[in-house]
């Protein structure tokens, strides 16, 4: 905010005896500022970042309730968990009052393939295209049974990223992320890419060490919590716990 400075100059009269009589004028009032602003609240949905663990975290790094979820994109329990928490984000992230990281945990055979796709948009977008599956998961769980034996056989006997990407054409994958900006060139690129391969390795070895044994898992401010559905963690959250 700019601030206008304002010189207040003294007048002096110095000319005849009768003018050197005469009263000084007052100085001029100062100018009154104008309140000052109130500071623009953060938009803590927005403050979105990679953590030194792999996982990716939405809100205020210094909230004081830090919430962590081990979570597989077609895991059904984890899509229920997303479609009821939308105030987790609206509400208490909004806030400040808690940050939510999510750590890709692969548990389905096309978890590895669909979890490296949603870790290669930009950081802006994780929690956006990590929506959109969770809000498309029935659909693309529903097409598994539409692969063949054979043909799951097949995909098994591939390499790592002719496999993802068998997977992504055959659930349906590609395009929903063609509809969020990725391209073939950047898919094919994505699938192939031993440093994204990596962190999903690295998330699932801190998960060993931390005990998690299933999806969705939650820890609150480092200790695991054992619920699974939004009902049960909200009380939580209300309790500061």
């Amino acid at each position: 905010m700019r601030f206008l400075l304002l010189a207040v100059l003294a007048l002096f009269v110095t000319a005849s005896p009768a003018a050197a009589q005469a009263k000084k004028k007052p100085a001029p009032a100062a100018a009154k500022k104008a309140p000052a602003r109130p500071a623009a609240r953060p938009n803590w949905t927005a403050t979105i970042v990679k953590t030194p663990e792999a996982g990716y975290r939405m809100g205020n790094p210094n909230a004081p309730l830090k919430l962590i979820e081990y979570g597989s994109r077609s895991c059904p329990t984890c899509g229920r968990f997303a479609a009821d928490s939308k105030t987790l984000v609206t509400t208490y992230i909004a806030s400040g009052r808690v940050s939510w990281e999510f750590r890709d945990y692969p548990v389905h055979a096309q978890d590895i393939a669909i979890s490296m796709l949603g870790r290669c948009v930009p950081t802006s977008a994780y929690f956006r295209v990590l929506d959109g599956m969770f809000a498309e998961q029935q659909a693309f769980n529903g097409r598994v049974a539409s692969i063949s034996p054979e043909r799951a056989e097949e995909i098994r006997n591939m390499p790592l990223s002719a496999q993802s990407r068998a997977y992504a054409d055959a659930l349906g994958y590609t395009p929903f992320m063609k509809r969020h900006g990725m391209t073939e060139a950047a898919m094919t690129a994505c699938l192939s890419n031993r440093a994204v391969y990596d962190d999903l390795v690295k998330i699932a070895e801190g998960a060993e060490q931390m005990g998690v044994g299933g999806t969705p898992t939650f820890f609150l401010n480092g200790q695991p919590v054992n619920v699974v559905t939004w009902g049960r963690l909200e009380p939580l959250l209300k309790a500061g716990r």
